[in-house]
């Protein structure tokens, strides 16, 4: 039988993880732990703040089948797209091999894959690059400037990162939220939070004309320093998209259950 222990982490911290942000976003948000899904959704542009993830460990076929149909629903019902999160690992085998057709019989279609990822390797030296200096956030402007790396990083229309971020009071406070200035420019940005025990790193990007610089890795070590200074924490957790994957285990993480991602075939209509 595989060993799943890291796969239920990686699906507790994101539970945990986007309970938080969700609920700064907004404190009316539907935060729901269902039989077998946990749902942390916004209902606002910003798309990774509208989340379904299943929470089953070793579903069989019939049981992701009805899960799968479920989670679809909750994501027609409401006004904005998102992403069902779903990890790889916790899935009995059958089910594995099943699922994309599983999760086309529900209406919903792949839209790409990342990686969770886990390590005990805290504290990290204090980091630095010869191009960059760092800024922690903490005004309004650097975190526009923040919001509009991710957008530009993972290809979101600037309103919808500034609609995920605009006036946190958690980026600018609890998280360890990190720019990398180019001649004063903001060209990359990480930030690690405090959950269950763990240093969990959140929205990584890089402005897509300065990757490949290790501006991601130095700016990602930065937070990881504060973050661990800051709380004494010695592991790490994060998922990782696929082109940010091979940055992380230069920095100390492994990988554990793959994660997808999946929308609904026909997204909602925006409101507003």
């Amino acid at each position: 039988m595989r060993d799943r222990t890291e796969a239920v982490e990686s699906r507790e911290q994101l539970a945990v993880v986007w309970r938080a942000f969700v609920l700064d976003r907004d404190a009316d948000a539907d935060v729901r732990d269902l039989p077998g899904i946990a749902v942390r959704w916004a209902d606002c542009r910003f798309p990774f703040w509208n989340c379904v993830t299943l929470t089953d460990v070793d579903a069989d076929t019939a049981l992701l089948g009805r899960r799968l149909g479920r989670a679809a629903d909750i994501m027609r019902a409401k006004k904005r797209p998102g992403f069902l999160w779903l990890f790889e690992d916790l899935l009995g085998d059958a089910a594995r091999e099943q699922v994309r057709t599983a999760a086309g019989r529900a209406g919903l279609a792949y839209a790409f894959s990342g990686t969770g990822m886990a390590g005990d390797f805290l504290p990290v030296p204090e980091p630095s690059h010869p191009d960059l200096t760092f800024v922690r956030v903490s005004t309004d402007e650097q975190l526009r400037a923040y919001a509009d790396l991710n957008s530009r990083a993972y290809g979101f229309p600037l309103e919808d990162g500034r609609d995920g971020l605009h006036g946190s009071t958690a980026w600018k406070n609890q998280v360890h939220a990190y720019l990398g200035l180019r001649d004063g420019v903001p060209v990359t940005c990480a930030g690690t939070v405090e959950a269950d025990g763990r240093l969990f790193v959140a929205l990584v990007a890089t402005a897509p004309e300065w990757e490949r610089r290790g501006y991601g890795e130095a700016v990602t070590r930065k937070a990881l320093y504060e973050g661990a200074r800051a709380t004494g924490l010695t592991r790490a957790t994060l998922h990782a998209t696929a082109a940010g994957a091979p940055v992380y285990p230069r920095i100390g993480f492994r990988p554990n259950s793959p994660v997808h991602f999946y929308a609904l075939s026909q997204p909602p209509a925006p409101h507003g």
